[in-house]
């Protein structure tokens, strides 16, 4: 209904300027926020798929070890107040320093207030390479690449 899926094939180029797209609904701070903490990630995970929604709350870009939003192992999260990194599992994570936010039954997040900076801080570190260990599925070996998953119709402002 609100949701588009994406094309059956899209070639990379359209598929980057279709998520440039997306970040450049933000302010100018917030997308270069945006930017350095995707390609953190993105340098992270070479191999992982990204993942990208446009939803009605949230800009998504989900790495995941395959197509499937459940293998989905990170999430960078963003909306006009902020970004952070969303651990798909993040309830069945180890959490000894107890920096993950969140009561759901399954998502935890850490808001990325410093931005990509925040990514290097070791309990971050830990986070993420506890959530790579409990991945289902193995990262795969080749090169990732990304897939526009869904573009909602409404969505509240991004500035």
């Amino acid at each position: 209904m609100g949701t588009r899926k994406k094309a059956a094939v899209e070639s990379p180029d359209a598929v980057a300027q279709q998520v440039d797209g997306f970040i450049e609904k933000f302010e100018s701070a917030m997308t270069q926020r945006i930017r350095a903490v995707r390609a953190t990630l993105r340098k992270r995970f070479p191999t992982g798929i990204e993942l990208v929604y446009d939803n009605y709350n949230f800009f998504v870009i989900g790495y995941s070890t395959t197509e499937r939003p459940s293998d989905c192992i990170v999430s960078l999260a963003a909306n006009s107040k902020g970004v952070g990194l969303s651990f798909y599992y993040g309830a069945d994570l180890p959490d000894p320093h107890g920096i993950l936010e969140g009561s759901g039954t399954q998502n935890r997040f850490v808001r990325l207030v410093e931005g990509a900076a925040t990514l290097k801080d070791p309990r971050v570190e830990e986070l993420i390479r506890a959530a790579v260990d409990n991945a289902k599925t193995p990262l795969p070996k080749a090169k990732g690449y990304t897939v526009v998953r869904s573009i909602s119709a409404k969505q509240r402002p991004r500035r």
